[in-house]
């Protein structure tokens, strides 16, 4: 199987200006999140896709593969599948790696690419058991539902399910509750498809673009990771990892 890893790299984030180019212990993150990807045995190619000619100078200095793309795309998947459709390689699969994640775990990404080994899956992701009650009350990390065969019903900020039979505090005692790993993967003719889309009422209301696939009846194939990944969002997430 074909798969190509692309990892969407923005400059202009709003709450952290320039975050593909901070340097983590001697390295930016961009090219620590390119690093951990190398190291996956199932991608064939990794690709960072960007738009703003900094990092296509940052990339290219430090020997990774980069193109520029549109900077009117508002998000990672309109921006992998910009690639997908000029590129003259047939890909079978696309890996969406965040390009805020300099230690993504390798296994993580191959986890996700032996979804596609089951001929239904067209959209995978990856979630994790949430352990402590921080993690679930946490709107920052996005909360997902699944169904018996392993699909994502719904994505949200707040705790779901709600358990109305017990006290918060004791929620995690009666309930399995699981966070979303924000990696994800769509067979190549699918990706097209998705960025078609128009965004849907769910999707701005919790600002989660995965929820406009599933309303438009998309199903998202849910891996279960036992690896914890870290994301940097802001500064202070920056001071944490290298602490």
């Amino acid at each position: 199987m074909n798969i190509i890893g692309i990892i969407p790299a923005r400059y202009g984030s709003t709450r952290f200006p320039g975050k593909p180019l901070v340097n983590i212990n001697g390295k930016s993150m961009i090219q620590r999140v390119y690093e951990q990807c190398l190291k996956s045995q199932r991608l064939n190619i990794v690709i960072i896709a960007t738009d703003d000619e900094r990092i296509v100078k940052h990339v290219t200095e430090f020997g990774g593969q980069v193109v520029m793309t549109s900077p009117q795309h508002l998000s990672g998947t309109d921006r992998c599948a910009e690639i997908i459709l000029r590129e003259t390689m047939k890909w079978d699969a696309v890996i969406n790696i965040q390009g805020d994640e300099p230690y993504i775990h390798p296994e993580q990404i191959d986890l996700l690419c032996s979804c596609f080994e089951i001929n239904d899956v067209n959209i995978a992701t990856l979630v994790k058991k949430i352990q402590t009650p921080d993690e679930l009350f946490n709107h920052n990390n996005v909360k997902v539902v699944m169904n018996k065969r392993k699909e994502a019903i719904y994505f949200s900020r707040s705790p779901i399910p709600y358990n109305r039979n017990f006290p918060e505090e004791e929620w995690l005692k009666h309930s399995s509750y699981y966070k979303h790993i924000g990696i994800y993967g769509y067979r190549a003719v699918v990706l097209a498809e998705l960025a078609a889309l128009s965004k849907t009422n769910l999707e701005v209301t919790e600002s989660l673009e995965q929820l406009r696939w599933i309303e438009n009846g998309y199903a998202i194939h849910a891996a279960v990771t036992t690896l914890e990944s870290v994301a940097i969002d802001t500064p202070e997430d920056l001071e944490k990892v290298k602490a």
